[in-house]
């Protein structure tokens, strides 16, 4: 076989032009064959962190100071936030087993974290320790269906406020307790908002949309808003003022954060590909653009699901993914056999930027 491929090769560059050549080897030499039975690496040379037996570990936040991981881990019928170390993925601890943590965990310095909670009687968001031991603090009281809180430094957040599209809706809570929760970014039966919330509790209503994320320097929110069937990226101040779109594109742009400096907005997308009819029909990657929109730059490349990335202070993307696991990853954890499921990859973050091709844009989306 190899042999023929070659013999066709030496007949076309006999015939061809000098240019013609010149690209048929470039060609030639990206288009390795590979033996068989040797399995080719995944193009993006992601690295598996995360991989415990029967276990999906999604949604992974890196502390302040770079030392762990806040994940939503599941096995079987539970679900609980657990404290990881980001050297090497090994379980710290059980941060809360709290059903509204799970979409709603954030860290508030290195050493503690925030969520929504229904204990002492509403909803309400409390602050612990990360190691989970020790007591909890209520910050704020809150009255409504709320999801994704970003605390302020100022003491008041921005959340997503959901409201019911039909008479008697109720948000079932816990969403995350199931084994395949790729898509936060839309929920039956609801509307997303963006809403700012006092300290006192008062709220306002600041944009329509789900996903947001604080920058570095406390000046910009970044989050997805749905247009037509697209969803796209849009930033603002946490007061709501100088709304600015990011990213227009006919695709699904969600679940953005910012790099530790800045620079860099990473988020999940359909854009390589995107059916915007059919979510099963679709490859999701995790992607990069600067605040101004630029510089469009894809990180993953698998035919897998890969989303829900964030960035730590090492310059790595933490990201879960449903892409396979090889027997050498699974034996070097001493487990017996490749785990299907999600577990936590990472990337380097790139430090110069490397454009994709333009995605293709229209109106109307």
């Amino acid at each position: 076989m190899r042999k023929s491929v070659f013999a066709a090769v030496a007949v076309l560059l006999a015939w061809s032009t000098p240019a013609q050549a010149q690209d048929l080897l470039g060609w030639l030499d990206k288009a390795t064959v590979a033996a068989p039975g040797q399995q080719e690496e995944p193009a993006d040379h992601a690295a598996l962190l995360t991989l415990e037996p029967n276990e999906n570990e999604m949604y992974a936040k890196p502390s302040p100071d770079g030392r762990y991981l806040l994940t939503v881990s599941s096995k079987g019928k539970s679900t609980w936030v657990s404290r990881r170390f980001a050297e090497n993925g090994d379980p710290a601890n059980v941060v809360t087993e709290d059903g509204h943590a799970f979409d709603s965990i954030n860290w508030r310095d290195a050493g503690h974290v925030y969520f929504f909670s229904v204990r002492a009687g509403g909803l309400g968001l409390w602050q612990k320790i990360s190691d989970g031991e020790g007591m909890q603090r209520r910050l704020l009281t809150l009255r409504g269906n709320f999801t994704e809180p970003v605390l302020l430094p100022d003491g008041s957040a921005v959340a997503v406020h959901l409201n019911a599209t039909s008479p008697g809706e109720r948000l079932h809570r816990g969403r995350q307790q199931k084994n395949d929760d790729f898509d936060n970014w839309s929920v039956d039966g609801f509307t997303a908002e963006l809403v700012h919330i006092d300290a006192d509790g008062g709220m306002r209503t600041l944009s329509a949309g789900i996903n947001p994320a604080l920058s570095p320097d406390g000046e910009w929110i970044v989050f997805s808003m749905p247009v037509g069937r697209s969803y796209h990226l849009f930033r603002m101040h946490p007061d709501g003022s100088d709304l600015i779109q990011v990213t227009d594109a006919r695709s699904v742009d969600v679940q953005p954060s910012w790099s530790a400096d800045g620079k860099w907005i990473v988020f999940t997308s359909n854009r390589e590909e995107a059916d915007l009819r059919h979510k099963r029909g679709n490859n999701w990657d995790v992607w990069a653009i600067d605040p101004k929109g630029r510089n469009l730059t894809r990180l993953s490349m698998d035919d897998a699901r890969d989303g829900g990335a964030r960035v730590g202070t090492d310059g790595r993307v933490y990201f879960h993914s449903d892409r396979v696991v090889s027997p050498e990853q699974a034996q070097a954890r001493d487990i017996r056999r490749a785990e299907r499921g999600f577990h936590i990859w990472t990337l380097p973050l790139p430090t110069v930027a490397s454009p994709a091709m333009p995605a293709v844009q229209s109106e109307g989306r």
